[in-house]
């Protein structure tokens, strides 16, 4: 296992993991919870969610993002083509991901601020299974890299 010392692998192997094991939980567990929050309490729930979501999910994304990208840097320098196929894949998963938040769930999570609406969360609910399955490739290349 040459890379197993490898401190920036590691760390990106550690956050995806993270990462990948906490978007499971959102989809199998937190999203589909939100039909239970009650119309009366449901915008202020939302607000506190999205405040201390952030602090948990920003910087692992940050670490993850960053660590992909010295990842990618040192593939494309000097790795063999195994290890820049494997970190192109990668790197484009994490884009998918990025843009899934950014385009779709954010703004589901924008308009639950305002209350509660069935059609959102299932949109919510329905869309958050294409991150689940990026991070779940992500974790699965983050490991084939370390092996």
């Amino acid at each position: 296992m040459p890379f197993v010392n490898d401190p920036i692998l590691l760390i990106h192997l550690m956050a995806t993991t993270f990462l990948t094991g906490l978007i499971w939980f959102v989809q199998v567990a937190h999203y589909p919870l939100l039909h239970q929050v009650g119309p009366e309490s449901f915008a202020a729930y939302e607000r506190k969610h999205i405040r201390r979501t952030t602090w948990i999910v920003v910087p692992a994304m940050l670490v993850e993002a960053a660590t992909a990208g010295l990842l990618v840097y040192r593939a494309f320098r000097a790795g063999p083509p195994d290890l820049i196929f494997l970190n192109s894949i990668a790197v484009a998963l994490l884009l998918g991901i990025w843009l899934s938040t950014a385009i779709v769930q954010a703004p589901c999570h924008r308009q639950l601020e305002n209350g509660y609406d069935e059609r959102v969360v299932n949109q919510l609910v329905l869309s958050n299974w294409l991150r689940a399955g990026m991070w779940t490739v992500r974790c699965a290349l983050a490991v084939a890299m370390i092996l």
